[in-house]
């Protein structure tokens, strides 16, 4: 049998209590790698002991051998629980055992309409999703199925308390997809495999690795079939044991590809839609990103992989090598998340409070003064950044043309908010008013500059009252 640590027993508890005070489906958040599978059999074992039947569905069959295992291993009694894929279910609907509990693992698919088929069949079962990232992307929340959110404790703490290990996150960008096109929620998938079917970007993949994950287990994710074989084979005229799995490699196969990098016979293990969910690797210490993505749950799920607590090396820390600018769009795998499920609101702009280190690559907080990993200090480069507006020639003007708007703030003198303003090609006027708004002093030879600009101000506003 196996024990439960106390978080998860707490959430087991939490569910319990939301079941026992009329809640007909509940939705239980917990990060990649907190133990789901284990609370989720303790609970199924809990439901056969009373002679409950149980569904439990799955979205891949990969998973359906593991989480059986598991289920075994928490007492599940089988003569009362289903374990089976989604589609398998929808198919065999009118054939199903009537369950009185349907527990649904990565819950943030199950607004599509094989799962929604299997729920409206049997409308009096309790139903419990569980899953990382309770949204779905390009449809509405959760909150169409489930009537309450429980969240347990967050990436952050589990890495705290040792049950995820650390990471280091390097933002080695060889792909820019910022140009290309959404379809169905995500990058177009043709676009994407032009953009990084580019023998240059696999060579540099293996560069990489070799710089910041050498002889590390590791998992490359990749957008397409002919992508993950290019770079399995750039890793093999390299010397290094690779090999590539996707959903029409044959079972017997893919069990022997998987089973040789569980036991460190292949060391590098590319795949196409394979081991983003619910793969168990703990020994896994690093992946490689080669896919752009508009998912959060895409990302998280991916980036997470080689975060598993490894009981046989309780010093590891993950890599994570981001070479598409996943992080740009999602964060960190540990950013705190505020989670809901109510519908998603279009924003203009995701906001995401990372920055890079530009000496060694690595992804860290904005709050961060030094990088963490390299020592780098980023105050160095704020003023690095302010005394390079002391020289105003062709150079240094093109280097402050790349710096953020904001940046004009950092500004101390009229010499410097001048030099800001011809690198960026603002108006004479942009500069008087900054200066003004940063009480930085303007020489006298512009006092009629300034008047002109207040009597424009003030016809502005003497228009303004007489629209009004």
């Amino acid at each position: 049998m196996i024990s439960l640590r106390p978080y998860q027993q707490d959430l087991i508890n939490d569910i319990r209590s939301a079941i026992a005070h009329g809640k007909h489906s509940v939705c239980a958040v917990l990060g990649c790698g907190g133990g789901k599978s284990i609370i989720q059999g303790s609970i199924a074992a809990m439901a056969t002991a009373r002679n409950n039947n149980v569904l439990f569905l799955v979205h891949r069959k990969e998973l359906c051998q593991q989480i059986t295992g598991t289920f075994k291993a928490c007492g599940v009694d089988f003569k009362y629980c289903d374990v089976m894929m989604v589609q398998t279910a929808s198919r065999r609907i009118s054939r199903l055992t009537e369950p009185a509990l349907i527990i649904v693992d990565e819950a943030h698919h199950i607004l599509s309409n094989s799962y929604t088929r299997i729920l409206e069949r049997f409308p009096a079962a309790v139903v419990l999703g569980f899953t990382a990232t309770p949204q779905r992307m390009n449809e509405g929340g959760l909150g169409a199925v489930f009537q309450q959110l429980i969240e347990s404790v967050s990436t952050e703490w589990l890495i705290q308390n040792h049950y995820l290990a650390p990471y280091k996150y390097y933002g080695v960008q060889l792909a820019d997809a910022s140009k290309l096109h959404t379809k169905q929620g995500d990058y177009d998938r043709q676009e994407v495999e032009e953009l990084m079917n580019r023998s240059a970007i696999f060579g540099s993949a293996v560069e990489n690795w070799q710089k910041y994950a050498k002889n590390k287990k590791t998992i490359i994710y990749c957008s397409s079939i002919t992508t993950s074989k290019n770079t399995v084979q750039a890793f093999r005229s390299a010397g290094i044991a690779a090999a590539h799995l996707d959903g029409a490699t044959p079972k017997q196969e893919r069990d022997r590809v998987v089973n040789d990098f569980r036991a460190g016979k292949i060391l590098v293990l590319s795949n196409v839609d394979l081991f983003g969910e619910g793969f168990d690797v703990p020994d896994c210490e690093a992946v490689v990103l080669l896919r752009p993505t508009k998912s959060l749950t895409l990302h998280i799920q991916q980036s997470m992989r080689s975060m598993r607590a490894d009981p046989n090396n309780p010093d590891k820390v993950a890599i994570i090598l981001d070479h598409v600018g996943n992080y740009t769009r999602h964060g960190l795998p540990d950013d705190k998340r505020e989670w809901t499920l109510a519908a998603k609101k279009k924003r203009k702009e995701n906001k995401i409070n990372v920055k890079q280190c530009p000496n060694c690559f690595a992804v860290l907080p904005s709050s961060a003064l030094t990088c963490k990993f390299c020592k780098y200090d980023f105050r160095q480069q704020v003023e690095e950044s302010q005394q390079s507006w002391k020289f105003v020639d062709g150079v240094i003007l093109g280097e402050i043309a790349k710096q953020p708007y904001d940046d004009y703030r950092k500004a101390k003198t009229w010499e410097e908010i001048d030099t800001f303003r011809k690198a960026k090609k603002y108006n004479f006027f942009w500069g008087i008013r900054k200066a003004i708004e940063l009480d930085i002093p303007i020489p006298a030879k512009y006092k009629w500059q300034i008047y002109k600009l207040h009597l424009n101000s003030m016809g502005k506003q003497i228009r303004y009252i007489q629209e009004g």
